[in-house]
């Protein structure tokens, strides 16, 4: 296991250096985005002000508040909870999000499925996980929110937020074929006719 300290945007050799298991702390620019954010990109054709080639972006749809605009809160918004929502219902987005934005890491929690792990091992990206109830300790590492794209989706915009030490985050999925997802279903899986055995269950019968 390695620990990667990396400062967005990143290369592709960098990120075909992760493997699962592995743990990373960004530096720089992440990227905000959600469910509405992607299909209006994906599915409607939004284009953003944004260059994400490189980057690395975290499901979230965060709480802010307005304040006056300034050097710390240069868009109006100040991080109030910044936390990563659940990954899977993001599912088909995954691809298009590297083949068309270039997009490199995708943060998240609850991971993300095959279709997803085909694209990083095609095109060089990995998954890195959260754990759920962290948002206060992730906002903790956001020190502004630098810009705004789509706002009219709102709290669902394209955020783009400045970090120091955001991390360390577990590399769960990476572009080798590792899925830390894959490997706890297997594991489980392979338990189950002994756990069942234990309580007095009888495994089904197989068709």
């Amino acid at each position: 296991m390695a620990h990667h300290e990396l400062t967005t945007p990143i290369t592709e050799a960098q990120v075909r250096a992760m493997r699962i298991d592995d743990t990373v702390t960004l530096q720089g620019t992440l990227y905000g985005i959600r469910d509405a954010t992607q299909i209006a990109m994906f599915d409607r054709g939004r284009k953003t002000r944004f260059d994400l080639s490189g980057h690395a972006v975290i499901h979230t749809a965060p709480n802010v508040k307005k304040v006056a605009p300034s050097g710390e809160h240069p868009t109006g918004y100040a991080p109030v909870c910044v936390g990563t929502t659940t990954s899977a219902r993001m599912e088909r987005f995954t691809r298009p999000l590297l083949t068309q934005c270039g997009v490199r890491l995708i943060i998240g929690k609850g991971g993300l499925g095959a279709g997803s792990l085909a694209a990083f091992q095609e095109l060089a990206g990995a998954y890195l996980a959260c754990i759920g109830g962290t948002a206060a300790l992730e906002t903790t590492w956001i020190t502004a929110i630098e810009d705004v794209d789509l706002d009219e989706l709102h709290p669902e915009s394209l955020w783009r937020f400045s970090i120091r030490d955001f991390g360390p985050l577990r590399v769960a999925m990476d572009s080798h074929g590792g899925s830390l997802y894959a490997t706890v279903d297997s594991s489980a899986r392979s338990r189950r006719s002994a756990a069942l055995a234990a309580l007095g269950v009888k495994s089904p019968a197989k068709p």
